[in-house]
C-alpha cells in the first residue's frame, strides 16, 4: 500500500512537472508562430535598428527600441528603489531585529506584493508625480520616474523577503566563529553573512528585475503611452507591457500586420528575459561555488 502511494504521488509530481513544461513551450510556440508571420513582411533589422515604433500611425515604423529604452528605463529605476531598502530591510531583520518584531514585521512587508498592481499605478499618478512636481517642475504629469519609483516599493518584499530568508539560513556558527576572530556585528554582517548568503541575495534580485520588467498596470497608468527612445526619467515613455495592453484592448483588426506587433514585442521580451535569467543563473552558480 505504501508503494501505491509514493508511486501516485511520483506520478503526480510528474505530471506537474510535464504540464509546466507543456504550458511554456505552447507560449513560445504561439509566439514564435504569430512573430514569424510578421518578420515576414517586416525587416528583423529595421525592427531592431529603427529608432521610431509607429505602427498604429498612418507612416508605420516598426523599430522596439523606444519600447525596451521605456522597459529598461523604468525597470532600472525600480531596481535602484527597491534594491537598497530592501537589502537593508532583510540585514536589519536577520541580524539585528529581535525575534518578536522579525515575525511581526515581515508578514506586514509581504503584504504590500499583495495589493493589486493597478492601485499601485492610480498611486502613482495622483500622489507620487504632484509630489515630485513640486521639486521638479519640468516633470510631465506621466513619466518613468514615479513608475519607477512605485515599481520599486512594489518589488521590495521580493528582494527583503528572500534575501533575509537566505541570510537567516547561513550557520550559526559562521557567526559565532567571526565574533571569535573579533569582528564587530556590523562586519560579521557584511564581511561574512551577505556573502555567505550571497546566492540567495542574487535569486531574489533576479525575482526582483524580472518582476519589474513584467510589470503592465503601473506603467501602463503611471508612464504613458508615448514610445520614444529616451533615458530622460522626466518625460512619458511606453514600455512593451504597455504596448501589449494597448494594443489587446483597442480596435485592432485580429490577423492584421499591426495586431501581430504585440506578438513581436512579446517574444523579444521574451528573449530577453530568458538572456538575463540565463545570465543571472550562471552569476549565482558562480558564488554557490566560490562560498561552498
Amino acid at each position: 500500500m505504501q508503494k501505491i502511494k509514493e508511486l501516485v504521488i511520483e506520478r503526480a509530481l510528474l505530471a506537474s512537472s510535464l504540464i509546466t513544461i507543456a504550458v511554456t513551450l505552447g507560449i513560445v510556440l504561439v509566439l514564435s508562430i504569430e512573430a514569424f508571420q510578421f518578420f515576414s513582411e517586416v525587416s528583423i533589422f529595421d525592427f531592431f535598428t529603427d529608432t521610431q515604433w509607429t505602427p498604429l500611425f498612418t507612416e508605420k515604423h516598426f523599430g522596439i527600441l523606444p519600447l525596451l529604452s521605456g522597459t529598461l528605463l523604468t525597470s532600472f529605476i525600480a531596481i535602484a528603489v527597491a534594491l537598497p531598502i530592501g537589502l537593508t530591510i532583510s540585514i536589519y531583520l536577520s541580524e539585528y531585529a529581535p525575534r518578536s518584531f522579525r515575525k511581526t514585521i515581515k508578514p506586514i512587508l509581504e503584504l504590500l506584493a499583495s495589493i493589486p498592481t493597478v492601485v499601485y499605478g492610480f498611486f502613482a499618478l495622483i500622489v507620487v508625480t504632484p509630489f515630485l512636481q513640486q521639486f521638479i517642475p519640468s516633470l510631465s504629469g506621466f513619466n518613468s520616474l514615479s513608475a519607477g519609483i512605485v515599481m520599486g516599493i512594489m518589488i521590495i518584499p521580493y528582494i527583503s523577503s528572500l534575501s533575509e530568508d537566505a541570510l537567516h539560513a547561513v550557520p550559526r556558527s559562521l557567526r559565532e566563529a567571526s565574533f571569535g576572530m573579533g569582528a564587530t556585528k556590523l562586519q560579521t554582517a557584511f564581511k561574512v553573512i551577505v556573502p555567505a548568503a550571497s546566492s540567495g541575495i542574487i535569486v531574489s534580485i533576479i525575482l526582483a528585475i524580472s518582476r519589474a520588467i513584467g510589470e503592465t498596470m503601473i506603467v501602463a497608468i503611471a508612464a504613458g503611452q508615448q514610445p520614444r527612445l529616451t533615458l530622460d526619467p522626466t518625460v512619458p515613455v511606453e514600455t512593451i507591457t504597455a504596448y501589449i495592453v494597448q494594443v489587446s484592448l483597442g480596435d485592432v483588426q485580429h490577423g492584421s500586420l499591426e495586431y501581430r506587433t504585440i506578438f513581436a514585442a512579446g517574444i523579444t521580451l521574451f528573449v530577453f528575459t530568458f538572456l538575463l535569467n540565463t545570465i543571472s543563473y550562471k552569476i549565482r552558480k558562480k558564488y554557490q561555488k566560490k562560498y561552498e
